[in-house]
């Protein structure tokens, strides 16, 4: 047999995963993604999310129908007229299936309208008690209604930056649990073991690493990543250093771009731990930070004061970046 799902999944949630869990069981299956032209997210990401969800399946196929709300009713009521409308689209594209699944009354009204049969999942929502408007109204308190590949895709990333010896890893630890945050430590620190002595060549090691740890970021545990050091001091340092510009691939910038970058000015208390670089040299590393930072067309946010102050402005920041973000 062969059958289809519908819907917006804007976003995606576990409801709409056993949803066509529940389809596949039926048969093979087709996803159509409905998009509106007005709604922020594109339909192509949405399809991302569902094929990331089922990779590889073979019974499983996803396509996206991008509509305007003037031509096609935006609702999910219950209404013949409606149903007979949108039943147009569907003819086009399910010319061969036999059924269709919804958690809907009216997909009832639509397999009299186009005589296939029609399997209801969950209509009283009792296995899965979320709706996407409600997670659209803060997706971070709703957290745990998304699958991975949608937590992933609205995870917030905050970076900490600046020149050595300003708190960036204590801030990072520290900050990172005041909000049960995910946290990825500096891969520098690990491999390099002494800021002066290195080889241009270990810095590649570096950026990898740093890389492969953001990517494999548990976001099922937060929303919420705190990193200390970007790729840009990576760069930095290979230029202050070495005097030679360091050679990125694309794809190791992307998974380095955030959505808060906070910079710890160097006015803070200097400390020598014999592994870092003289105050005269870690000055100067701050400025060659800025302009990469300026280069890049980066923006940041500089926090300054004393350690508990830093912390604070960070906490504070990161609060005003959760809020902004929280309703799709």
């Amino acid at each position: 047999m062969k059958g289809f799902v519908f819907g917006k999944f804007y976003p995606f949630h576990i409801g709409h995963q056993k949803m066509i869990e529940f389809a596949l069981e039926k048969g093979s299956i087709t996803v159509l993604i409905c998009a509106e032209e007005n709604e922020k997210i594109d339909g192509n990401i949405r399809k991302q999310w569902i094929k990331d969800t089922f990779p590889d399946n073979k019974d499983l196929k996803v396509k996206v129908f991008k509509y305007k709300e003037n031509d096609f009713p935006n609702t999910s009521v219950s209404d013949w007229d409606v149903s007979k409308k949108w039943s147009e689209v569907f003819k086009e594209y399910f010319k061969d299936e036999d059924f269709l699944v919804t958690s809907e009354e009216y997909g009832e009204m639509l397999s009299v309208i186009m005589d296939i049969d029609h399997f209801m999942f969950d209509e009283d929502r009792e296995n899965i008690q979320i709706s996407a408007s409600e997670i659209r109204g803060n997706l971070f308190e709703n957290w745990n209604f998304l699958p991975r590949s949608v937590q992933k895709y609205f995870a917030l990333k905050v970076f900490f930056l600046g020149t050595e010896s300003t708190g960036k890893t204590t801030m990072t630890n520290n900050v990172a649990e005041y909000f049960k945050a995910n946290k990825v430590s500096e891969a520098g620190r690990d491999l390099i073991s002494d800021s002066k002595k290195f080889e241009f060549e270990d810095l590649e090691k570096v950026y990898t690493e740093h890389a492969r740890r953001i990517e494999n970021t548990d976001h099922s545990k937060s929303f919420l990543t705190l990193i200390d050091t970007d790729i840009h001091i990576t760069q930095s340092y290979a230029e202050f250093i070495f005097g030679k510009k360091l050679s990125v691939p694309e794809e190791i910038i992307e998974k380095n771009k955030a959505d808060l970058y906070l910079y710890s000015t160097k006015d803070a208390e200097y400390i020598q731990d014999g592994t870092r670089l003289e105050i005269d040299e870690r000055n100067k590393l701050d400025e060659s930070h800025r302009n990469l930072l300026k280069q890049n067309n980066i923006d940041f946010l500089e926090i300054s004061g004393s350690w508990e102050e830093r912390e604070q402005k960070a906490i504070e920041n990161i609060e005003k970046l959760i809020a902004e973000k929280k309703k799709l």
